[in-house]
């Protein structure tokens, strides 16, 4: 069973003076525990992130091969018919791993609840700065800083800011921030959400959650 939730949120502005308006998130959560749920969807995540490229060869597909090392009978030795045998050093190799695609999968219903009820558990870790997108003009690290210590956002942590699209300004002013990741509200994924300490949300990454993720 689900259950609705309400969050409430006052927006700082990038002096982080903190604004009139209010953001609200309404969130179907589990009324138990999702963990279950959370799990499923970042095992999904992680198999989707796999190369699956690791492949050996087997023994037709070797090179060389063709020739009967040895007589079949009178040698004394044990009878043969390539060197290329999985038994034999430089052989085939049985049962080796081939390319393929793993995957989870996972309905979509269950995909949106897992994220929100990722969303209502961090919800004391969530800020919203207004207006992020377009603030940060010039592509310089310390620009982003001074918004980031303006609003007291600990970077010694991992910090997850959600922005509705990825400007160049954007990318450029926190890349050089190891402990800082830019995704958008697009690309929201449960594996990103669990590493952050601290989520920073805009007031236009937060309507495109309400639309793409809640009901």
């Amino acid at each position: 069973m689900t259950a609705q939730k309400f969050i409430k949120y006052t927006p700082l502005n990038i002096a982080g003076n903190p604004l009139d308006s209010v953001e609200e998130l309404k969130l179907n959560v589990l009324e138990k525990s999702g963990n279950y749920l959370i799990h499923k969807d970042l095992l999904r995540h992680q198999n989707l992130q796999r190369q699956g490229t690791a492949s050996t060869k087997t023994r037709s597909e070797v090179r060389g091969g063709g020739q009967k090392p040895w007589k079949q009978k009178g040698t004394g030795r044990a009878r043969a018919g390539s060197n290329r045998s999985p038994l034999w050093k430089g052989g085939g190799i049985i049962f080796g791993p081939k390319p393929k695609r793993i995957s989870l999968k996972l309905n979509k219903k269950e995909r949106r609840l897992a994220l929100q009820t990722l969303l209502y558990n961090k919800k004391n870790n969530i800020l919203i700065i207004d207006n992020l997108e377009n603030e940060l003009i010039e592509s310089k690290t310390k620009n982003s800083l001074k918004i980031f210590n303006a609003c007291n956002i600990n970077l010694e942590q991992k910090v997850l800011v959600i922005v509705s699209r990825k400007t160049i300004s954007l990318k450029l002013s926190t890349k050089n921030l190891k402990n800082v990741e830019l995704i958008s509200a697009s690309n929201l994924n449960t594996f990103s959400l669990l590493k952050a300490k601290q989520i920073i949300l805009t007031p236009l990454a937060l309507n495109h959650i309400k639309e793409i993720y809640c009901d």
